[in-house]
């Protein structure tokens, strides 16, 4: 997925006509918002009758970082170096 510049308002308001097979066609401006190319997947998610649309692979990163906040701490792992080290010694294990 290539880094995408957009300059854009905190909230802007588009709208899509849905089709009769429940397809829409999301408008430009919410797939560069959203960084969305051709073959990106999106999520969708339903809060007391709204729904958010994300980036799936955004949404799935944010969900593993919020998964793993605190686990280095937890481990004793202090510095990217350790990280590296670790991954070094791991990778060498399966050789």
């Amino acid at each position: 997925m290539s880094a995408i510049t957009v300059n854009f308002p905190d909230r802007f308001i588009d709208n899509a006509k849905v089709m009769s097979k429940g397809q829409i066609t999301i408008p430009k401006d919410v797939r560069a918002v959203l960084g969305l190319d051709t073959g990106s997947r999106v999520t969708f998610i339903v809060e007391k009758g709204s729904v958010r649309m994300v980036n799936s692979a955004v949404y799935a990163m944010q969900m593993i970082q919020a998964e793993m906040a605190g686990e280095g701490d937890k481990a004793g792992i202090t510095s990217e170096g350790e990280v590296n080290s670790i991954v070094k010694e791991i990778r060498s294990e399966g050789e």
